[in-house]
């Protein structure tokens, strides 16, 4: 054998080598003994030639998890690349150095203040509690959530105490095996538009760098008392804010039968106390996800757009005839509804922007109703991979409409804001409460609309048609592809870039934008939009926060009559799923 035959062999070992070592170091200095001895024990295996464990260590130390917009999310583990106490003791470190800097450039002179929240998945509460401990050490007024609590939440607690930031520990609707680090602004950090929202560039570039800067663990101080656990009455607060947005006056029906899934996370005692408080006193939570539980047993993907995630939650309502089923994820920024599709006779889960509709429809009727209704309902905004029709909701209303990228950091700065969403079951109907989406808040307006249908002898399928008839049938799909090499995500929009289809279920393309380049309305984001002759739109785009490329499909037909409907959905249909064929040739699929 030659030198250089050799060469290869002697180049794995060695990267081997440090991977061990980078990994016993590691273990030397973590805080946590269960992951530092489960570290041990893996760098033993990946020493004795284990494969299984020398790519475990490669999945951990080989790069750093990078703080963004999303904040940090990541398979919970030892390593600089899963979620960890070490890489959370830095994170909130770098925060820590980045609000003192921000409050002080300010109001020279002021000590900043934060409010840390969490949910009750795996190790939430020791990485709140230690970053309570690292905000203190670090001359920064801390309030720590009383327990367990909903993400809004936490984004409520931002503003109602006038805090300069918020962390709330979340991995959301990511499987159990994740947690979440995810950002807030307030107060004299960021600008008023921002003011309790989650942090947008540049402002996750500069906590990056800070984060960057941190020196060892050990130069991290802990402090070992001095934050201040926050009474239950914050609870109580939220609660009451959001039950006063029902409107009995206007709105007085409440005759409806629900059944709630909280989806084993910590939505559930504060959405049925809201929901019975506002006069929804017949609700069901589902048994067997009534509790949080950070293993999720009954979901194999905590999230309600996920096939099978409501099985249970559509059983009880067939058994219990209910009229319609809430479902929050598990830190319950999110909400999904099903009800029984009155044409099928089927439970049917409603699309995100269906209900976005719905919900912006109710909001203009309830600026409308009173005995002096308003000039204008104020702006509306929803992300631009979601529905065209609330735009036409807006403007038939008199009310502003803006298109922001996609997710809530972008949607509730909008100035003027009083309704926003995402199709991603992303709604926010209070952003004077919670400048964020909120579970909560929308399952009470939901049940609100409802239940008004309900006294009219409709549904909200009937609901829906009414807005069909006055703006057009717009019908969604979407394609999600899961890599689980990131690359690809890059080389399928390359291929896009490089040979962009001509068009999309028969109609040609007559518009397209390379959403990267931005524009007078958008910052940069990686996305393809396509808009054809026939008013078809088509936008690819990589997700945030998962490894997913995800392609967002929306018809337009046009309908003057009810009598129309049935055909013009069967034509909707057939359109998309022409679509959805041209979409994954054009992908390689």
């Amino acid at each position: 054998m030659t030198s250089s035959d050799a060469a290869p062999e002697s180049s794995n070992t060695v990267q081997v080598d440090q991977l061990i070592s980078a990994a016993r170091t590691w273990a030397r200095q973590d805080p946590d003994p269960v992951t530092a001895a489960a570290l041990e024990e893996l760098a033993d295996q990946a020493a004795e030639g284990i494969p299984a464990a020398r790519q475990q260590l490669e999945d951990s130390f080989n790069g750093t998890l990078q703080f963004g917009t999303a904040g940090l999310r990541a398979a919970l583990g030892p390593g600089p690349n899963r979620m960890n106490r070490v890489v959370v003791r830095r994170a909130a470190a770098g925060f820590a150095a980045f609000l003192n800097d921000a409050v002080s450039a300010a109001a020279p002179g002021s000590r900043p203040r934060v409010v840390v929240g969490y949910d009750a998945r795996h190790n939430s509460d020791v990485f709140a509690a230690e970053s309570a401990a690292v905000f203190t050490a670090a001359g920064i007024e801390t309030f720590l959530l009383p327990s367990a609590l909903p993400t809004p939440l936490l984004a409520y607690a931002v503003r109602a105490l006038d805090c300069d930031g918020g962390v709330m520990v979340t991995a959301s609707h990511n499987p159990p095996q994740d947690n979440g680090y995810k950002v807030y602004l307030g107060g004299r950090a960021v600008e008023e538009s921002g003011r309790g929202a989650q942090i947008v560039a540049p402002y996750d570039a500069r906590i990056a760098g800070y984060i960057e800067a941190v020196g060892g663990l050990e130069d991290i101080a802990l402090a070992g008392d001095g934050w201040s656990v926050l009474p239950a009455s914050i609870v109580d607060d939220y609660r009451a804010a959001v039950t006063a947005l029902a409107d009995p006056g206007r709105f007085p029906a409440r005759d409806l039968k629900i059944v709630l899934t909280p989806m084993h996370g910590v939505g559930g005692d504060t959405a049925v106390s809201v929901l019975k408080d506002a006069g929804f006193h017949d609700v069901t939570l589902v048994e067997e996800q009534a509790l949080p539980d950070p293993d999720f047993p009954t979901v194999s993907f905590p999230n309600p757009e996920e096939p099978g995630a409501l099985d249970l939650a559509l059983a009880a309502a067939g058994r219990l005839d209910a009229d319609i089923v809430l479902a929050n994820d598990p830190d319950a920024d999110r909400a999904a509804v099903a009800a029984r599709d009155p044409e099928s006779g089927a439970w049917r889960m409603l699309r995100g922007d269906e209900v976005g509709a719905l919900l912006g429809a109710h909001v203009v009727a309830r600026s409308l109703a009173g005995s002096e209704p308003v000039e204008s309902p104020g702006v509306f905004a929803n992300s631009i991979v979601s529905s065209r029709l609330l735009a036409r909701i807006a403007a038939a209303a008199g009310a502003a409409h803006e298109e922001t990228l996609t997710g809530f950091k972008w949607i509730s700065r909008v100035p003027g804001l009083v309704y926003g969403y995402e199709e991603a079951l992303g709604y926010c109907v209070a952003p004077e409460l919670v400048r964020d989406k909120d579970g909560i808040s929308a399952s009470l307006l939901i049940a609100e609309l409802a239940a008004a249908a309900k006294a009219a002898g409709q549904t909200v399928f009937d609901t829906l048609d009414e807005l069909y008839l006055m703006h057009g049938l717009h019908a969604s799909d979407q394609l999600s592809i899961r890599v689980a090499d990131l690359g690809l995500l890059d080389a399928m929009m390359n291929r896009l870039r490089s040979d962009p289809p001509e068009g999309f279920g028969g109609s040609a393309v007559e518009q397209f934008t390379d959403l990267s380049e931005g524009s007078e309305h958008l910052p940069p984001t990686d996305g393809l939009l396509y808009l054809t002759r026939d008013q078809s739109r088509v936008i690819i785009r990589p997700s945030g926060t998962e490894p997913k490329l995800k392609c967002y499909l929306e018809v337009i037909v046009p309908v003057e009559s009810a009598a129309e409907l049935p055909e013009a959905r069967a034509a909707a249909r057939a359109s998309l799923d022409r679509i959805l064929a041209d979409v994954r040739e054009a992908l390689g699929l």
